[in-house]
């Protein structure tokens, strides 16, 4: 079976305290945890745990009953990079051989898309990250990184390029200790539509997954 890892820290950058920040008469954390608490109740998932250096955010998961996982500062910091991240939660935190990566910055993925993408998973275990389709005329270094410019084609006819927004990551505890990554060198995309693959950086962001949140969930 497969344990969920939520992870959050006190540091966040761009917006302060955006894991226990009010969202829709919630947090972001709190609708995580109760997210993976309905996968959990159908089956789906055999364990949560919050991985967190801020006793605030571990109250809030042991308030509805799901495991915690104490982060050492170093890897709840920005001097960790990624990949120094990821193979320390694999290492760390929770039990059994698969992930699932779910971070509290996607909150609009309904039960119906977590249920179809596990069942899926149980079918064939395979490493599976969801991303988002990027159709647009990309720069890099002075020079255009998907199109040629005397050949400038309409935006949907630009090469298929994805970018994860890890809304869903599912992976082979070992895997993500060898890759330090949530994504190995084999992995199945699931493309999200552009509601589900919502993620949260900016301000903006947060109003504006708010806004949606409250409109499909008819909250005030």
């Amino acid at each position: 079976m497969i344990t969920a890892i939520i992870p959050v820290r006190k540091g966040s950058l761009r917006v302060k305290n955006k894991n226990i920040k009010p969202f829709a008469n919630s947090s972001l954390l709190e609708i995580k945890i109760k997210q993976l608490l309905n996968l959990k109740k159908w089956k789906k998932i055999s364990d949560i745990v919050v991985s967190s250096d801020c006793e605030k955010m571990l109250e809030v998961a042991k308030s509805h009953n799901v495991n915690i996982h104490k982060r050492k500062e170093y890897f709840a910091s920005s001097n960790a990079d990624n990949s120094e991240f990821f193979k320390n939660l694999a290492e760390d935190v929770g039990s059994g051989d698969w992930i699932m990566y779910s971070p509290v910055t996607c909150p609009l993925i309904s039960f119906e898309t977590y249920n179809e993408i596990l069942s899926n998973f149980y079918n064939n275990p395979h490493n599976t990250v969801t991303v988002s389709p990027i159709k647009h005329h990309l720069w890099l270094d002075g020079k255009p990184l998907n199109y040629e410019i005397n050949k400038s084609p309409n935006s949907q006819d630009l090469p298929d390029i994805y970018s994860i927004n890890y809304a869903i990551s599912i992976i082979k505890r070992k895997q993500m200790i060898k890759f330090k990554n949530i994504v190995t060198d084999n992995p199945k995309f699931i493309v999200l539509d552009e509601i589900e693959s919502i993620d949260i950086d900016t301000e903006l962001d947060f109003e504006f997954a708010e806004f949606v949140y409250k409109k499909l969930n008819k909250t005030s």
